[in-house]
């Protein structure tokens, strides 16, 4: 005797599409024979969100006709005198204006891309003008002039 009326239905629940992609998943389904389709993702797990454009790439090769223009070797060698006669380290120019002491050094280098505020900062602290025709000469404080 069986009782028709009581049905048991035993299933597994489907696995979980993460479950799916694992190591261990698709090398049983290769296993088994069943197809497996595998992608590699362009820029996956990383945070980019600006992509580099052709113009900025040529830039960075430096070609004939485009190249960053460059500290001169005279401005570096004023900011290190002027640094040299405070006192100061490359180091302690660097935390005065408050920007990385690399780029104090590749001022002073003259391998620097000139940013004017940056040169500001630096004639400020050191005391002298590095900018237009009076170079090298004592900086005026404001509203010195009449």
């Amino acid at each position: 005797m069986s009782d028709w009326d009581t049905v048991t239905i035993l299933r597994k629940k489907p696995p979980k599409a993460s479950a799916l992609k694992t190591e261990q998943a698709v090398n049983a389904a290769r296993r088994q024979g069943l197809p497996v389709e595998t992608q590699q993702k362009y820029g996956a797990g990383t945070n980019k969100q600006h992509v580099t454009t052709k113009n900025t790439a040529k830039l960075d090769r430096e070609t004939e006709e485009l190249r960053h223009e460059k500290v001169p070797l005279d401005l570096g060698k004023l900011i290190m005198q002027g640094r040299q006669s405070k006192g100061m380290s490359q180091k302690d120019l660097a935390t005065k204006i408050c920007e990385k002491p690399q780029i104090v050094n590749d001022y002073e280098a003259g391998r620097g891309i000139p940013n004017n505020i940056v040169l500001g900062k630096i004639e400020r602290a050191i005391g002298i003008k590095l900018r237009g025709k009076e170079r090298g000469q004592p900086l005026q404080p404001p509203g010195g002039k009449k």
